[in-house]
């Protein structure tokens, strides 16, 4: 009997995992895009959010700036809103954007890789408007936001 395992090769070749963190490119802060957005973005409603979104193509986006398009700006750019009238309080609101946004970072890969894959580039801007008057539970908003972005997905591969 021989040891010999010079014939035998195993890959030991992982791909790495995708890192879930949120960029500066993937926040919604140009006044330009947050204005189209309201003013020719869709809504869907999904209790206790608003969800305002919009597919913007690669030419818009560059006609909508001055010179150029400013930094970093990512195929998925989002922004969270909760309003002062329904939560007085800045810490309740602080609170509820922390679950929001945790909630939409750990979900967003599989919209992000559909709207990666669309013909010619385009930009998807979301605002998530929250619109209940009381706190909600981190697995109510994580529930409601993978149903939203699942609606989203469904519209753009309908279009």
């Amino acid at each position: 009997m021989s040891n010999d395992t010079s014939d035998i090769t195993i890959s030991t070749e992982v791909t790495p995992p995708r890192r879930l963190t949120l960029g500066k490119g993937e926040k919604l802060r140009h006044r330009t895009l947050v204005e189209s957005l309201f003013a020719k973005g869709e809504s869907l409603y999904d209790f206790p959010f608003r969800l305002t979104w919009r597919l913007i193509p690669r030419v818009e986006l560059e006609d909508s700036f001055r010179c150029e398009v400013p930094g970093p700006i990512d195929p998925i750019q989002m922004l969270i809103t909760v309003p002062k009238k329904k939560r007085r309080r800045a810490v309740d609101r602080v609170l509820l954007r922390r679950r929001i946004r945790e909630a939409y970072r750990l979900n967003r890969l599989p919209l992000k890789d559909l709207v990666e894959s669309l013909p010619g580039k385009c930009t998807l801007t979301l605002a998530f408007i929250y619109i209940h008057d009381k706190n909600t539970d981190y697995a109510l908003i994580e529930r409601k936001m993978k149903s939203l972005l699942r609606k989203v997905a469904e519209k753009i591969q309908n279009s």
